[in-house]
């Protein structure tokens, strides 16, 4: 008998922790959210969430409160995000190294695909092949030829070891048989600027960073990455359009919560993305700076994450990157 009055004990206490842990998450939020951002001030993520940030805050009646934490490829903000309580108070913004990182890096501070809460892809911002004008090529058939009479010859500037502008450059090289040079640099401005100034010959980087130099003619752009035309630029073919069936390299900017947030929150926060992303103004700002809107749901997001993990990993072993 005692032990039955026990287990109805817990039982009870376990139903009563359970309704006050749903009713919370309905009155959800109370108070500001923390966004993490593990990027630095002024880059693609810090621009699109602040564009999105006034819009969010109205359908959450909460403020959105950004979180700089830079360094280590973003898995410092990435750690900080998934060893945070699962209440909905603390998300972050993630970039591509999100998805890439498992590829990339040996000793991960968490595990990428259990450790995280899916709420939605913000944006995807293809990438565009960008070349100096001195080379004489116009299009992705005329550049392949060129650097196939030029082995070693041609190289090609990135922010980094292991970012998508460097897994851009050797999935070509796997797939049309060329042999470009990487030339990393320490973050993408540097890498932009010594393009322009014709010391590297070509590049693979976001189109909001290389808008304004294609526009003044600095920079010529002859294909791009994603599986169908940018708005930005849609008289620019598709690196598959251009003779490369199955080269589709995305770069999705997403948001994120720890493992464990209930429903109720994450349908609140996936709801306050998705109507600031689709938003007439919003959606207008975005495309001119040359991303893509999405605003996807939790299962398309889940699906991408679980789907970008395992391509990045075979897109580095192909292409002979092992991870550090």
């Amino acid at each position: 008998m005692k032990r039955i009055r026990c287990f109805c004990s817990v039982v009870v206490a376990c139903g009563l922790a359970s309704v006050f842990a749903d009713g919370l998450a309905q009155n959800f939020p109370t108070r500001p959210l923390r966004v993490v951002n593990p990027a630095a001030p002024g880059g693609n993520s810090d621009v699109f969430f602040r564009l999105l940030q006034p819009k969010m805050a109205e359908v959450l009646g909460q403020q959105l409160v950004i979180d700089y934490r830079v360094g280590a490829g973003g898995t410092i903000g990435g750690e900080m995000v998934a060893k945070s309580a699962p209440d909905g108070y603390t998300t972050g913004l993630m970039a591509a190294s999100f998805v890439i990182n498992p590829a990339m890096i040996k000793k991960m501070p968490f595990n990428t695909l259990k450790d995280f809460t899916a709420l939605g892809l913000i944006v995807d911002v293809p990438s565009g092949l960008v070349v100096h004008p001195s080379l004489p090529v116009r299009n992705l058939k005329e550049f392949i030829a060129l650097a196939k009479k030029r082995p070693g010859e041609l190289f090609y500037s990135t922010s980094g070891r292991g970012t998508v502008g460097h897994l851009s450059g050797e999935l070509l090289n796997s797939m049309a048989g060329t042999k470009l040079v990487h030339v990393p640099y320490k973050g993408a401005g540097p890498a932009v600027i010594d393009l322009v100034a014709g010391q590297v010959q070509l590049q693979f980087a976001s189109m909001p960073l290389l808008t304004g130099y294609i526009s003044a003619g600095r920079l010529r752009l002859i294909a791009q990455t994603g599986a169908k035309r940018s708005e930005y630029a849609p008289e620019i073919p598709t690196m598959e359009e251009g003779g490369l069936p199955g080269f589709v390299v995305r770069s999705g900017f997403s948001f994120v919560g720890p493992a464990g947030l209930s429903k109720p929150i994450v349908d609140k926060l996936n709801l306050a993305m998705v109507t600031a992303v689709k938003d007439p103004e919003n959606r207008k700002t975005l495309i001119k700076l040359g991303a893509d809107p999405i605003g996807s749901s939790i299962e398309e997001h889940d699906m991408y994450i679980k789907t970008e993990i395992p391509k990045w990993i075979k897109m580095a072993r192909d292409a002979g990157i092992e991870p550090q």
